[in-house]
């Protein structure tokens, strides 16, 4: 355990995030053409990025702290089943994606869809699909946001900020740090984090490639996989082994539907259509589709150090106790960082998982804040709502969601913002139906899509509370680990038995094949009796469109125009 401030680190991580602030600011004028009063200008960088600012963008949104730290502490902890699936997943996704996203965002620019609520607005005259859709990717998001913090926490208690000590003192540099992050983004929108995720990634990618050459020249892969699978064999209290090394027989399914299964549910959550709704092609979503992998092998590498942390552990180098005495798998990784390097270049290491939590969490609070302007306060609250008023309330909302994942995570146990992050996952899968499906067919009759849509919810929510395990901590004392037991915790399991069978599956593709069959039967059903199916307002040709009605630019030129046009004598405004 540290017992004291680093100096070096913290001086370290100051100065880079000092350079990442100024950063921010300067954003505002970064490759801009036009007023930020406007959702396309500030929360969508004004639609004009190209396929180098995409690729980082993307990488910074997705890749996010919280991966950095939970996918190795998931290997740490359990090994490959609940940590390695990450890796097949980010690979499954781009193939996936290189087929639909770009026509979602052909028909999006051609109309000027900000959000994919806003598209399932268009497509199947639904206000209640459209806000389902909206609603789903808020809860979703905010609870992912709140996990960017599990990240920073991780940083300040490995340079040895934090502790039992006084609980303002101890969250004060993690709530200056999200006060400057809200107020870069207030000002510079999308701009902001596109730009700081330059930065964020290269230095992910320097720490990562030293690292694994530390692996190799220092501890050997041989001696790191041996003391993994040692590790993991060890039986628990309850005679079952600690964890998996490898995936079995028995777990072909709950490993395989998991990759799967969070590959669909990827490019469904808001900020990672934010980032793809910004490319200034079809052409900039493709190219990223196939050069995206590069993240997916550095995720890889970041992976197997979950396994590093297990032999640096046996020979008693490093520990995962935190300052507060507690284990928690979450600190592996940067407790590694501090053990193998100099202070000065941990401190680069330890900034870039800080840094990485700035970048999604701008990306996430924007896509949410768009999702409310546009699906919630615009649909039912002001349809007339001019350009300049939607970025102003959607600049307010990101305020709101940022402060309040910062409360959400400070208030309560970080294991429940872990818990409803499980629960986004379930939550976002079931918007893929409508989302895909009605980009190359309208078959689904919009009212199935909704009832197909709450069962899916239903059950995951359900489903997902019923998974309990032992609500078990570690704590250290008198130097000694100690365990102790406080009944059970819910969600303690993204996987059950799928209906009838004993076999375990991932519960979001679960509830997804409910919702797809609940859709299937209703739809077929409704266009029997004839159900009113709404006006679809677009047309076959936008799915293959490369550029912008004209009647949309025009008539968002004309408002920003008349609203920034002074005043006649005598008028009042």
């Amino acid at each position: 355990m540290n017992h004291g401030v680093n100096g070096v680190e913290l001086t370290v991580i100051v100065i880079l995030f000092v350079l990442v602030t100024a950063g921010g600011f300067l954003a505002a004028r970064w490759r801009r053409t036009a007023s930020l009063d406007s959702l396309d200008e500030w929360g969508l960088g004004g639609r004009g990025f190209g396929t180098l600012i995409t690729w980082f963008l993307l990488g910074g949104d997705l890749y996010t702290a919280y991966t950095f730290v939970a996918v190795p502490a998931a290997m740490f902890a359990t090994g490959a089943v609940s940590g390695f699936f990450a890796v097949p997943y980010t690979i499954v996704a781009y193939p996936i994606i290189f087929v639909f996203l770009p026509r979602l965002w052909s028909v999006a620019h051609k109309h000027g869809y900000v959000t994919p609520a806003d598209f399932i607005r268009g497509r199947y005259d639904s206000r209640g699909l459209a806000l389902a859709v909206a609603l789903t990717g808020i809860i979703a998001t905010m609870p992912y946001i709140a996990l960017q913090l599990v990240g920073i926490q991780a940083v300040l208690d490995t340079i040895g900020l934090g502790g039992s000590g006084n609980a303002f003192v101890r969250d004060l540099p993690l709530i200056i740090a999200f006060a400057v992050l809200a107020a870069y983004t207030y000002s510079s929108g999308l701009r902001a984090p596109a730009l700081i995720a330059f930065v964020k990634d290269t230095l992910i990618y320097i720490v990562i490639v030293v690292a694994i050459v530390y692996i190799a020249s220092k501890i050997g892969f041989g001696d790191m996989f041996g003391a993994a699978k040692t590790k993991l064999a060890t039986p628990t209290a309850t005679g079952a082994p600690t964890g998996l090394f490898t995936t079995g027989s028995t777990t072909y399914w709950a490993y395989g539907t998991l990759a799967f299964g969070s590959a669909l549910a990827l490019f469904m959550y808001p900020h990672s259509m934010t980032a793809v709704l910004s490319s200034k092609t079809r052409t900039t979503i493709r190219r990223n589709a196939a050069i995206l992998p590069a993240y997916s092998l550095m995720l890889a590498f970041l992976a197997l150090l979950g396994y590093a942390a297990i032999y640096e552990v046996g020979k008693g180098h490093i520990s995962v106790f935190g300052l507060d005495g507690t284990a928690n798998a979450q600190l592996a990784v940067p407790h590694l960082f501090a053990y193998w390097f100099p202070s000065w270049f941990a401190g680069i290491a330890l900034s870039a998982i800080a840094i990485g939590a700035l970048v999604p969490a701008a990306i996430m609070s924007i896509a949410a804040a768009n999702l409310f302007t546009r699906n919630i306060y615009r649909e039912f609250l002001r349809p007339d709502a001019a350009p300049k008023e939607e970025a102003r309330v959607s600049k307010i909302v990101s305020l709101v969601v940022k402060f309040g994942a910062l409360l959400f995570v400070l208030g309560l146990n970080k294991q429940n913002a872990i818990n409803f992050q499980l629960l986004g996952g379930v939550w976002i899968l079931q918007t893929i139906l409508s989302i895909v499906a009605g980009l190359y067919t309208r078959w689904f009759h919009r009212w199935a899509l909704l009832a197909g849509w709450a069962v899916g919810m239903v059950y995951g929510t359900v489903q997902a509370y019923r998974q309990t395990v032992p609500n078990t901590v570690t704590k250290l004392v008198n130097g000694k680990p100690v365990v102790s037991s406080d009944g059970v915790r819910h969600f303690g399991s993204s996987l059950a038995p799928f209906p009838f069978t004993n076999t375990t599956v991932y519960i979001a593709a679960t509830a997804l094949v409910l919702n797809v069959l609940v859709s299937v039967v209703l739809t077929v059903l409704l266009r029997a009796v004839r159900a009113p199916a709404g006006t679809d307002a677009t047309a076959p040709d936008d799915y293959y469109s490369d550029s912008a009605s004209a009647e949309v630019l025009g008539e968002t030129e004309r408002e920003l125009e008349a609203e920034s046009a002074p005043s006649p004598p005598g008028t009042s405004t």
